[in-house]
């Protein structure tokens, strides 16, 4: 099993490009906010994980970027930051809030004397705002009095091209996720329940490589198939049940996950035919793709196609997301999107359709070429009945 890791330059070289963005955009620094679920800003600039804990990077237009953590993480952020600077903050410590009185740490003042001495930031970015806590907020307003601090988007546009190093995260990413899917096939059984199958997708992960799970892990039967959105829980897989299985691994940060529904035995002629739907509409997707096609035109013809076969009522949103550290990331396709695909951007293709009694995804990864679309995954694109 080999060990998947981005070389430093890598890392530096990202950080030279978000200098050059802040600088493009008059900023003094960007402030970068992760915590354990939506880990990727953070971990794309420093190779840092939290947990339990949150953590931020902050680079300056001019100098070294900074990883800030919490106070009990000091030890694993040295062993796994790319970047030297470290410092701890009581307001990035886990939501239990320890006081930690035996620790030293450092405040948003300390730290921003250090790293600017008596240069004033005039304006700071912030990225991850969508999760940015308040009590990191307040401290930063305290901290720098007067200073505009403004939305930033300078890191998340920055990871919509891959490099060639991603890419290949990318693809054993889906290597490994394509064998936990065909060997989970090979020992479901109907009395199973969807967590007993969690079980066995997470041993197949974990046994060929992967570091980590790319999402909670989709085996969702019956009627629970048709949450586009769900967790597994206690429902027995049975047979003649729509199964929506979603089998997704992490490795180096960067998260596929390969779609496929089935069932066990033959699938009545209604569900066959929105499965069979499902997958053509996958396909054609596929084949409106390539670089230079305005994203919003995808969107169209999948909507189309969706109506010209009949199943426009079942599409719940389609046909595209963005792929990368997180399996769900900027940017979308849909009906307003405007920008043109570009070469080395990567899309999951995600097809869901549903019913009020069951429903499917087919997913797959791809990556934007001057041709087409490549695709990440390809295994079992056929009907599955066990």
């Amino acid at each position: 099993m080999k060990k998947c890791r981005l070389p430093d330059s890598e890392f530096k070289a990202r950080w030279q490009r978000v200098q050059e963005g802040v600088k493009k955009q008059g900023l003094d620094a960007v402030l970068v906010h992760s915590h354990e679920a939506d880990f990727a800003g953070v971990r794309y600039l420093s190779d840092y994980w939290p947990i339990f804990e949150s953590a931020g990077v902050l680079v300056p237009a001019e100098g070294k970027p900074a990883l800030i953590i919490g106070p009990e993480s000091e030890t694993f952020a040295v062993d796994r930051s790319r970047i030297e600077k470290i410092y701890k903050m009581v307001e990035y410590r886990e939501s239990a809030e320890p006081d930690y009185p035996g620790i030293k740490v450092d405040t948003f003042e300390s730290i921003f004397r250090e790293m600017f001495g008596k240069k004033k930031v005039r304006k700071l970015g912030l990225e991850g705002y969508q999760i940015f806590p308040l009590p990191i907020y307040e401290s930063l307003k305290k901290a720098l009095p007067g200073t505009e601090i403004a939305k930033s988007n300078i890191v998340s546009d920055l990871r919509i091209i891959k490099s060639p190093a991603e890419l290949a995260m990318l693809q054993e990413s889906f290597r490994i996720s394509e064998i936990a899917l065909e060997n989970t096939l090979k020992q479901v059984r109907p009395e199973m329940t969807e967590l007993q199958v969690v079980g066995i997708i997470e041993k197949e992960l974990y046994a060929n490589g992967a570091e980590y799970e790319a999402h909670p892990q989709y085996v969702l039967s019956g009627k629970n198939s048709n949450h586009a959105i769900g967790r597994p829980g206690y429902t027995k897989l049975g047979k003649g049940k729509l199964i929506q299985l979603c089998v997704g691994g992490r490795v180096a940060g960067y998260s596929g996950s390969v779609g496929r529904p089935f069932c066990f035995g033959k699938m009545p002629a209604e569900m066959r035919r929105l499965v069979q739907a499902g997958l053509d509409l996958q396909l054609k997707t596929m084949e409106w793709i390539k670089a230079g096609v305005i994203a919003k035109d995808v969107t169209r013809k999948f909507f189309d196609c969706a109506q010209k076969i009949g199943v426009a009522k079942n599409v719940l949103y389609g046909p595209c997301h963005g792929l990368g550290m997180i399996e769900v990331e900027r940017p979308w396709m849909e009906s307003h999107s405007d920008y043109p695909l570009r070469e080395n951007m990567t899309f999951q293709v995600d097809t869901f359709l549903y019913t009020p009694r069951f429903g499917l995804r087919w997913e797959n990864g791809i990556r934007v070429t001057k041709t087409g679309a490549k695709a990440f995954s390809d295994t079992l694109q056929k009907i599955l009945e066990l």
